[in-house]
Formats: structure tokens, sequence, C-alpha cells
């Protein structure tokens, strides 16, 4: 039995459950029951061990459970619903993928994709005897013959995802069942996850935050998982009232919507109090932090992650210790340190955040430049570049100072956008800021803003006129766009690298 199949199949739990929207939970039971189903239905299709299945599957408990499911047979590739079909033939294509599963009535783009390139295609059926995270599966055609039957062991690939690719080709991370049973074990020691707890996930489940926090870590603590359609922040407190958690996960841009709503909404915040709230995948404002934990009286507790550690590296304590804004806390689970951003060698202040643990993944796959660029060894142990900036203060708590990439050199002057964010958050009718860099012909950059405001009234002048008062000459921004939504990326991330081209400013520089 692999290491990550102990997550369902050695818990002793009978509360673990997966529910939805108006469906009935799939209980504990009956999702070990699910999974020896899907394994069985795979390897009559001639799916096994070391086969990749790439899951086009709409959020919600179906593709929780196939997430999980799939992983004890095969190798599980989830990917965005939202692409378009050239995007799928590049993923397909690159993965190796043998099958595509999608739902038993979809004929969209990955369909087309996935026959274009002879892939199987597996189809889910979701009826009225299912419960929530249940389904039946066929394959379109014939069986595609012999495979391996053998269970995954420890050290086989459980899951493959690609990097965001924003400055260069998508990487493959493979992660393996120890990388992503050691994550899913931080997690739970981390929130201190229990039976008793109920997670409430709005996050797109093709990401390593929704797999891994939400879904994962749950089945670590035998814990319950509540799985809304996708995030809408119109929805998101009909949705609490009837999921009941005891905590959710989000990126700072979905707790900045649901904010906006609360106000409205507090007889069902007093209601359904929460034992803690999760913010990770982009920092999360101070500003923000703190009106989040006044809205629901409850600790705000951000993590730091990313896809090659399977997700978590930091996240801020539980109570009694502190919960510091503007930090992603202390670490969890990997060890975690500062490197020199071109030597190979750990020191102390600020610098390159790398990080060593049992989550961290092998390395990427078929690309020798990407391994030699972000791993290293010193002193016998391998270290992974994050590629962000940061440093840890007196008492072990990480802050970060930005992507590297993403840092704004102007003239010579290096600028965190973070800081940027930071102060033009304390203007009083800013809602929401991404800081960026925008290329300028003789200082090489400069800094840019995207504001969405609260008061309309308010004018580019009396912003710049405000970070005067606030920070050094050379980090005001020279160019604020004021807009009614900033643009984000498939996970409800604000991506600073590319707005300026996204926004026309490049233009200005040729």
């Amino acid at each position: 039995m692999s290491t990550y199949a102990f997550l369902i199949a050695d818990h002793d739990a009978a509360h673990f459950a997966i529910g939805a929207p108006d469906r009935s939970w799939l209980s504990y039971g009956a999702l070990r029951d699910q999974a020896t189903y899907v394994g069985k239905a795979l390897h009559g299709f001639g799916i096994g061990r070391g086969d990749r299945v790439a899951i086009v599957l709409p959020n919600g408990p179906e593709m929780a459970s196939a997430f999980v499911c799939v992983a004890q047979t095969a190798i599980t590739a989830p990917l965005n619903p939202a692409y378009k079909q050239e995007e799928y033939a590049f993923y397909l294509e690159d993965l190796s993928a043998k099958a595509l599963m999608v739902m038993a009535d979809y004929d969209g783009p990955a369909l087309a994709a996935a026959l274009a390139l002879g892939l199987a295609v597996i189809r889910v059926s979701v009826g009225p005897e299912h419960a929530a995270g249940a389904f039946t599966l066929t394959l379109d055609g014939d069986a595609l013959g012999d495979c391996d039957s053998s269970a995954p062991s420890a050290d086989d690939t459980a899951l493959i995802l690609h990097t965001s690719g924003t400055t260069s080709r998508p990487k493959i991370v493979p992660l393996l069942h120890s990388n992503v049973a050691a994550s899913a074990r931080n997690i739970e020691a981390s929130l201190a996850l229990t039976a008793e707890d109920r997670c409430m996930n709005v996050m797109p489940l093709f990401h390593i935050h929704g797999l891994i926090a939400a879904v994962s870590a749950t089945l670590a603590a035998g814990g319950q998982v509540w799985c809304a359609p996708g995030f809408d922040a119109l929805k998101f407190f009909t949705w609490m009232s009837e999921a009941e958690p005891s905590w959710y996960t989000a990126v700072p841009t979905m707790h900045q919507a649901i904010l906006s709503r609360a106000g409205r909404n507090t007889e069902v915040i007093n209601a359904n109090p929460l034992r803690f709230l999760r913010s990770s995948s982009a920092s999360l404002p101070p500003q923000v932090f703190a009106k989040l934990a006044e809205t629901f009286n409850a600790p705000v507790i951000e993590g730091y992650g990313m896809t090659e550690a399977a997700h978590q590296m930091a996240s801020n304590p539980l109570p009694p210790r502190a919960q510091k804004p503007g930090s992603v806390g202390v670490e969890a689970g990997p060890q975690v340190r500062i490197a020199h951003e071109t030597e190979p060698k750990l020191i102390d202040g600020t610098g390159e955040i790398v990080i060593s643990g049992p989550n961290v993944t092998p390395g990427y796959e078929s690309n020798d430049k990407a391994n030699a660029e972000n791993f290293f060894e010193f002193e016998g142990q391998r270290w992974f570049r994050t590629g962000d900036q940061g440093q840890f203060d007196a008492e072990g708590y990480l802050s970060l100072t930005g992507r590297l990439k993403e840092i704004i050199n102007r003239g010579g002057e290096k600028i965190s956008p973070l800081e940027i964010d930071e102060m033009l958050m304390d203007h009083p009718d800013v809602a929401q800021v991404v800081s960026f860099a925008v290329p300028h012909p003789k200082l090489g950059e400069e800094v840019g803003a995207a504001i969405v405001l609260t008061n309309k009234d308010t004018t580019e002048q009396d912003l710049k006129a405000f970070a005067k008062t606030r920070v050094a000459e050379f980090k005001i921004p020279r160019h604020i766009v004021i807009m009614d939504e900033i643009p984000k990326g498939a996970t409800g991330k604000m991506q600073r690298i590319g707005m300026a081209e996204k926004l026309g400013l490049t233009k200005e520089t040729k």
C-alpha cells in the first residue's frame, strides 16, 4: 500500500466525508469503496501504476474524489477546465498522458485535443443514487491492454502539475506519494486539524493549494471537506450557512471579495463561528489580515506554499503563539533557510528562501537546466531555491520581500513590490493594489501600480501625493492605473510579471 493510500485506507476515524451544495455526504467508508472501485475500473481499462490520467472536471466533490481515488492506482494530472484546445494539446502531450477523464456529457476543447493525440477518454457519470464524490466510470472505445496492476509505492509519482510558466515554458513538477503525504501531515499538524474539523473548499482543484491544504490535509486528519463548485463571493455566505465549516482556505483576492460582502452577513458569521481561517498562494496585505480577524473574530493563519513543495513551507502558528501580519510565519514542515542568491551556500540576513524536506519534489521532469538552476547541495544537504527573497526575524518568523524576478530595479535601486502594495493599501480609498515593474529607457524600470478604489473621486495625483508622505521619492509609482477590476490568474492571484504589458504601459517606453 502506498504512503498516500494510508490517508484513506489506514485511517480509523469515522467522521471523514466529502460534501457539496445540495448533495449528501460521501462517507469515510464510502470513499474507501470508491477508491477500490476506481482502481478496478482503471485496471479494466488498461490503466495502472505509472500511467498518467489527465483530469478535467468542474470544481466540486467529484473532482476532489477523482484526484484522491485515481492517485491510489495511477498518476493524477488535474488540468484547468478553462483552458483552450491549444493549451490542452500542449499540456496533454507534455504530460505524456495515457487518458483523459471528463464528465459524461463533456464535449469541449479538452476532448478535441485528446482525440487528436489518440488518448483514451474516460467518462464520469453521476446519478441521483450517488452521494457527493461518488461516480461511475466508462471508457470510450476498447480497453488499452495490459497494465501494471500493482499498488504504487511511496517513491512513485502520485500527482503531476505544471508551474505557471509566467516567465518561461511551464515546467513539469512530479510529486511523489511520499511528498503529498508528508505535506498533508505537515498542514494537519500546523493547523491542529482533527476529525471534528470541516473545511469549506472554495479553491480550484487543479491547483496545489486546494488539492493539498483543503482535501489531502482533511484526509490526513479524518475530517470533512465541503466542496463548492468554485469561488463565488455572492454565494459564499449561503454556502457557509449550509456547510457549517470550522475553517476555510483561500487566496488574498478571494478574502477581499468575501470582506466586501461580510457587513451584510454578520448573522451568518455569528451563527457559524470559525476556529480559524487560512490564506496562502500570495502575500496577504496586513490591512486585509487585520480586517479578516476582526470580521470573523478568529485567528488568520497565513501560510506560504508552492507547487514544488507540495504546497506548505511555512505557516503562522495558531494561538497562543502570535500571528504576525506581513509574515508568512515559521517553518512548518520542511527546513526553511536563507541562501545566497547566486552562490550555493546558506547565509544570514536577506536572501533567497530555500527549502529541504520530504515534501519537496525530487526535481523537474526532463529539465536538467531547471534542476541545475533550482537545486544545490550545501554541506551534504540538498536545497531547493524558491525564487522568493525574504528574511527571518528574531523569533523565527519569515517575511517575504518579493519574487526575485519581480523585484523592481529602478536605476540600481531595488524596490520590493510588496512594500509598495502595503503602503498604498493604507490609503483609505484603496481596495486592491498590485505593484509591478514598468520598463524605462534610461532607468531600466519604474514602479507601476494597478489600483481598485472604493471612492471613484480619488485621483492618480491623490495617490501619488499620499505615497510621497510614506516612501522615498524613487519608490513612488510613476504609473498608476485605476481599474474596476485587476486582471487575475486562474487561481485568483494578481500577477505582477506581464502586468505592464497587459495594461499597455510598455508602449510608452518603445
